[in-house]
């Protein structure tokens, strides 16, 4: 069976901007390049771990359509520019971080009270405006774990304290993934390809490293396959095996049953023939 040429070199070029950086895999065999490319791009959008807020308690507020004094945007806004708050956690559990501003001034992530729990990566992102000397802002922030995109929906646990509004989570840590196919050469053949993914995060992970998992997620998908067809291939060869154990002892049965019977004929046979008498002979009168 011809084997199919697998790549030979994987680099890695960190881009211009924070969080962008390219992999540029080759040569791949005709055809592969826009496979695996399709594939790991389809894992890194979708399939990856990370963090985001999943719910807020705000004072003041018992729904996403209320007003805060004071607040230059409605609640529904303010939670728009709360999920694109991209963090870290060290927990498994959910957290709890706690936002409390006073006066008039830009609220930013920076101003969310410090976790252990919790490391904030954009602090410069700006949540709403207090335009008032004497407004103010109380909230209290729920943050998860989670993979992918996440709508409230399909969330288990529908038991929630008063006042918490929930919010869709993006969890994923990979923001954009281009993919790019160029031709390379590889002896006489022209028609090789040379896989680029251009990939953008949100700074949480890097592109290598988001690069790597996604391809031990494909990697754990097709192994799951080939152990499937492994196990199965080896319950045909037990059948088989079954089976040929079976003729082989109906084989010998049947060679036993042949065998007494014929040992059976020879000693009937011994029964009917007339026994001669021992000794010697009588002696005629004469």
């Amino acid at each position: 069976m011809q084997k199919i040429a697998i790549p030979s070199s994987v680099k890695y070029e960190e881009g211009q901007e924070a969080g962008r950086g390219k992999i540029i895999v080759e040569p791949f065999y005709p055809g592969y390049g826009i496979t695996l490319g399709n594939s790991i791009r389809r894992v890194l959008l979708s399939s990856l771990e990370g963090a985001a807020p999943v719910g807020i308690k705000i004072k003041g507020a018992d729904h996403e359509f209320a007003a805060i004094p004071h607040l230059k945007e409605d609640i529904l806004e303010f939670i728009l520019n709360l999920k694109k708050l991209r963090l870290k956690i060290f927990s498994e559990e959910p957290v709890r971080l706690e936002l409390d501003v006073h006066g008039k001034k830009d609220i930013k992530a920076s101003d969310i009270k410090a976790n252990s729990q919790v490391e904030i990566v954009n602090p410069d992102l700006v949540l709403g405006h207090i335009t008032d000397m004497s407004g103010s802002l109380y909230a209290e922030i729920f943050v998860a774990h989670g993979m992918g995109y996440e709508m409230i929906e399909t969330r288990e646990n529908k038991e929630k304290e008063i006042g918490y509004i929930e919010m869709d989570s993006v969890y994923t840590p990979v923001t954009a993934v281009g993919v790019k196919i160029e031709n390379v050469r590889v002896g006489k053949m022209t028609n090789w390809e040379r896989l680029i993914l251009d990939i953008t995060t949100d700074c949480t992970i890097t592109p290598a490293e988001a690069f790597n998992n996604s391809v031990k997620i494909l990697l754990e998908q097709f192994n799951a396959l080939i152990s499937k067809e492994g196990e199965k291939e080896e319950g045909i060869k037990e059948e088989a095996e079954t089976e040929e154990e079976k003729e082989e002892e109906i084989e010998n049965s049947e060679e036993e049953i042949s065998e007494e019977a014929t040992e059976k004929e020879e000693t009937d046979d011994e029964d009917s023939a007339p026994k001669r008498k021992r000794g010697r002979p009588k002696k005629s009168a004469e």
